[in-house]
């Protein structure tokens, strides 16, 4: 959902995803220097029953109070933010939320007695999870946070208690327990899995079972089997399979058979797609991030069925790779669909080059890598035109070639138009913060700590927005190796909202998290700037000339304009 507001001083954007509203905002800059605003508050009315509250942040005004303690947040009434955007995640799916982002007025000496200025409000209702055509679902995807820290002492899980794995997973593990749990008599369950670890999973299969649904299972034969079949061991799940074995390895696939989606069907038609980036493990639902996409779509959850049965046939690459081409061209012609979904191996990178084609526009992009950024998006993002991307990744690069991706990533990022962010945590260095030490993974066995999702959002902002969402990791193999599948999905403003929220609250997090280990961050003047505010107007002119909000071209001005409307 989206609101905006273009009258009054204060104008704006509101956008509302599942638990997510994000405010970008904006106020002429004289209005600013001539009224003296500080900085900005941001007000929550909840309408179901009324609950006010103020938005927090950590920093401070020094003067009002230098120090809050360790991990201590303060409301935007008394420490404004001094920035043009900001965003919510302690909503709910399905409430009714009005926004007021209110101009702080003060001056030096007295900033212990703002005063409201000039406000905007927003009426916005977040979007249902379970219902429509498109359900999607994050989990937490930040371990490394203060909030685990605060809540749960940087604990191991499992001594931590239910508490702390119901937070971890920000209802995903729910949500797939819950698709299937529709699957009762008559229906049926096919997946194709590449870590097909968890208790919880095998046990909401099992159940299914009961109910006299039919389980058909592929799963990972080449490097996960060892694991998967020992988990599979260890929970029982050989025990209550039918004795013409539904459940089995894939062990002909070209390198990875990296899939992740079940079809549900009903009375012998294919009802449903679950599918996403989520590994079904320990770490793949509750450590690093992932979502879930499900599609409520008979011809979609068709297209998946027809790819299941070719997998469970177990060819080799060349054979299956001729047969999805054949079945999902990409692009589709005519692309005519809201919904395509793309199936790899494919006989090329068809599929790669055709969402480097769609990035390739002079339109706003925001990705996420889980392994490095392919050349064909590095391309993209080299552009110094103006035109805001952004890409959030668990690290620079990967294999052989990481030191030169590295360094290809450090040049982009230094575009004005170009913001990046890499996976990263608060260690106990960092006492200057006032933050607590964050802990970087919840198992041992953690090959990705932090940014694991795989989508792509084209103009996400614009009417005719593009996703791209699956498990490939947008890289040739995805293309032309891998069993993987991938949707791209246009035109639904409601699809890219829920997405781009959930983008930016993870590029947010890290991209501060990352800083903290800059050469620079480590100065005196960089140290004070992270705990205390700009007591004055001045903090909109930016730490350097030609730096500021309100500079022509600057880092600043781009993201001020874009996430408000204006």
């Amino acid at each position: 959902m989206r609101v905006s507001e273009k009258n009054g001083l204060v104008r704006g954007l509101a956008i509302a995803g599942t638990r997510f509203v994000g405010l970008g905002w904006d106020m002429a800059a004289d209005e600013i220097k001539s009224r003296s605003v500080i900085g900005f508050a941001v007000e929550r009315t909840r309408e179901r029953d009324g609950e006010v509250i103020a938005l927090k942040g950590m920093k401070t005004l020094k003067s009002v109070l230098s120090d809050p303690g360790r991990g201590v947040q303060v409301s935007s009434k008394d420490h404004p933010f001094q920035t043009f955007q900001w965003s919510d995640y302690s909503v709910s799916p399905g409430e009714s939320y009005v926004y007021r982002v209110i101009a702080r007025t003060g001056t030096t000496g007295n900033l212990d007695k703002l005063k409201d200025g000039p406000s905007a409000a927003f009426k916005v209702t977040t979007e249902r999870e379970d219902i429509g055509k498109h359900s999607i679902f994050f989990n937490r995807g930040a371990v490394a946070s203060q909030a685990y820290a605060n809540r749960f002492q940087n604990r191991d899980p499992e001594k931590a208690g239910q508490g702390a794995w119901d937070w971890l997973s920000r209802g995903l593990i729910e949500a797939l327990e819950r698709f299937i749990g529709q699957a009762g008599q008559a229906d049926e369950i096919h997946g194709a899995i590449f870590e097909f670890k968890h208790p919880r999973v095998h046990a909401a299969l099992k159940a299914a079972k009961g109910r006299k649904a039919k389980i058909f299972i592929i799963y990972d034969g080449d490097s996960e089997r060892t694991a998967n079949e020992t988990a599979l061991k260890a929970n029982g799940v050989f025990s209550w399979l039918p004795k013409d074995t539904h459940i089995r390895a894939r062990e002909h696939s070209g390198r990875y058979a990296h899939n992740k989606f079940f079809v549900l069907s009903q009375n012998g038609v294919p009802k449903q797609v679950w599918t996403g980036s989520t590994n079904l493990s320990t770490n793949g639902i509750f450590g690093h991030s992932n979502n879930a996409h499900v599609v409520r779509d008979e011809s979609v959850a068709l297209a998946f069925k027809q790819y299941w049965d070719r997998l469970w046939a177990d060819p080799t690459k060349k054979p299956l790779a001729t047969q999805n081409s054949a079945a999902t061209p990409a692009p589709p012609t005519p692309w005519s669909e809201e919904t395509t979904p793309v199936f790899s191996p494919q006989l090329d990178a068809s599929g790669l080059e055709w969402y480097g084609q769609l990035a390739n526009k002079p339109k706003p992009l925001f990705m996420t890598f889980a392994f490095g950024m392919n050349d064909l998006f590095a391309d993209v993002y080299r552009r110094d035109d103006g035109v805001i991307r952004y890409a959030l990744m668990e690290k620079k690069g990967n294999g052989k070639t990481a030191k030169a991706q590295a360094k290809v990533i450090d040049a982009v990022r230094r575009l004005p138009n170009v913001v990046v962010a890499v996976g990263d945590a608060v260690d106990k260095d960092n006492t200057f913060e006032r933050w607590l030490a964050e802990r970087t993974k919840i198992v041992n066995e953690a090959h990705v700590r932090f940014v694991h999702t795989k989508y792509m959002l084209i103009d996400p902002l614009g009417d005719d927005p593009v996703v791209v969402v699956g498990s490939a990791n947008f890289s040739k193999a995805s293309s032309d190796t891998n069993d993987e599948n991938m949707l791209v999905i246009k035109g639904n403003p409601t699809v890219a909202d829920i997405y781009l929220g959930e983008f930016m609250r993870l590029h947010v997090h890290y991209a501060y998290r990352e800083s903290l280990h800059f050469a620079k961050g480590r100065t005196p003047d960089c140290e004070e700037r992270r705990k205390h505010l700009v007591e004055s107007t001045d903090w909109i002119d930016g730490e350097k000339a030609g730096q500021g909000y309100f500079d022509n071209g600057s880092p600043r001005d781009i993201r001020r304009r874009y996430f408000s409307g204006c």
